[in-house]
This record gives structure tokens, sequence and C-alpha cells, in this order.
């Protein structure tokens, strides 16, 4: 699901968007998503539910979900794909950029697919009922 920016969400990650808005404190909000330069495969990033985009946000409707996105994680995430992974030990959401390789720090056995980050959703447990 393209939008003007570039970025993608994948049915999975749509889903997983949308439970968390619905249960959140705002339930007419968006996923505020926090993307900067960092971590193993490139990116660090927070996320939040909120009511409202804050000053410098820009809004995007993909597929009916709404993402409150600052400049510089516009920016990053163009041409990503947002994707919701779930294992047995964890869960989150994954950021894939076909753009960048993948980084050299673990056995190229266990190496994740190029530019593939991910962010739990433990420590947001107790917002999500289940």
């Amino acid at each position: 699901m393209p939008t003007s920016s570039g970025v993608r969400i994948t049915a999975a990650a749509d889903k997983f968007i949308r439970r968390m808005v619905r249960f959140s404190a705002h339930p007419a909000g968006g996923l505020r998503l926090t993307v900067t330069p960092g971590g193993c495969s490139g990116y660090s990033s927070e996320f939040s539910v909120e009511g409202a985009p804050r000053d410098g946000d820009a809004a995007l409707v993909v597929g009916g979900v709404t993402l409150f996105l600052p400049a510089q994680s516009r920016l990053l995430l163009d041409g990503v794909t947002i994707d919701f992974a779930e294992t047995p030990t964890s869960a989150g959401l994954v950021f894939v950029n076909p753009g960048r390789a993948a980084c050299g720090c673990s056995p190229a056995a266990d190496a994740a697919p190029p530019a593939e980050a991910s962010v739990s959703v433990g420590s947001i447990r107790r917002l999500v009922k289940v």
C-alpha cells in the first residue's frame, strides 16, 4: 500500500496498527512513528498512539491507517516497507529497506534480510488488552 511518501505497510502491520489505535486512549488518532539513523540495520525507532499529529508531523493515511511522521522519519522511511512479525520469543514492527545491505554483526547463517529492523512491542503490553 504505497503512499505519496513511498512508505508501504503490509497487511500484518496494518492489522497491528489498527489494534494499537483502537484499544488506546485515542481510538480516532494515529500511530506516531519516530525513526532515526542508528541501530544494527540502520534504524532506531519509537512509536506511540496519539490523538493528533505534533507540530511538524505529517499525517499520512495508508489504507485507512493514520501515521504521524516527523520530517526526518518521512525521509528515512521513503521506499521502506513496514511489516509486523511475531515469533515465539518476540513481536514487533519490522522495517525493510531493499536499498540497504544487511549488517555484518551476526554470522551469515543468522543474518537478517537486507536492512530489516524491528521494534519490540513487549514494553507496551500493558496498553493492549488481549
